[in-house]
């Protein structure tokens, strides 16, 4: 049996009607480099019930977005009067991930989804990264056509001992890098897994989980083609929720 991945969607208000979207890269992934059935998860708060609905699921992928999160989520003003925001996906995504750690699901977020576990978990992030002095910009060019902007961008330093690190011979592995936004404080619990080269999180995991719980800054459905690391990653989630799901069929 193939395993169940639920993929976390946004809300976008499009010609006079709310639509919960999931861009396609997301779902081929789990397709084509997981092994699995995509299922998208609407933004619908506690409109949805999320226990009965993870229950179900053998997988969690929070993906990333255009929207950034709210920054009342970690106790910051916001510094963006401009920035997209999205608070129907805060609100469903605050609620599913604590759920999905307590039922043992594994999870990979991505981009704003590493954002996601780390304000989740009571971290804090930087809004304006390109600001800050001693940090690169990581913004995509947005000038540039989209394999351009999801193209390779800058190495990152896989951690030792790390569940990354696990996947690959090389100590760095070249990302793309498409996010205004960072890790700033991390949140207790999560371990970093890999560094950007001006010392920004771009990696971590969640040791005490009881299933694999990593998340990553860059998009590796983007690059899982060119890049044995991404493609790697991405198997190697699919195969643990694959296990998953095979033991909960054991169990009952």
């Amino acid at each position: 049996m193939k395993p169940l991945i639920g993929l976390t969607a946004d809300q976008k208000y499009l010609e006079q009607h709310y639509w919960h979207a999931v861009e396609e890269h997301y779902l081929t992934a789990v397709i084509d480099a997981m092994g699995g059935i995509p299922v998208i998860i609407p933004a619908l708060a506690e409109q949805l019930d999320q226990q009965a609905l993870l229950q179900r699921l053998d997988g969690l992928v929070l993906t990333g977005g255009v929207s950034n999160i709210e920054p009342h989520r970690y106790g910051r003003a916001s510094e963006q009067s401009d920035c997209a925001r999205d608070p129907q996906r805060d609100a469903t995504n605050f609620g599913l991930i604590p759920r999905a750690i307590a039922l043992g699901l594994p999870i990979l977020g991505i981009c704003r989804g590493l954002q996601e576990l780390n304000v989740a978990l009571g971290g804090t992030l930087h809004q304006r990264v390109q600001l800050i002095a001693d940090k690169m910009d990581h913004r995509e060019p947005l000038v540039e056509a989209l394999e351009q902007q999801y193209g390779p961008a800058h190495p990152v330093t896989l951690q030792a001992g790390g569940i990354l690190a696990g996947l690959s011979a090389q100590r760095e592995v070249v990302v793309n890098s498409l996010h205004g936004q960072g890790i700033d404080r991390l949140a207790d619990g999560l371990r970093v897994e890999a560094l950007a080269a001006d010392g920004l999180i771009e990696a971590v995991s969640l040791p005490s989980a009881a299933a694999f719980t990593v998340a990553v800054q860059w998009h590796p459905e983007w690059y899982r083609y060119n890049s044995p690391f991404c493609r790697d990653l991405l198997a190697e989630f699919g195969a643990r929720c694959k296990s998953f799901g095979q033991q909960k069929s054991r169990a009952g």
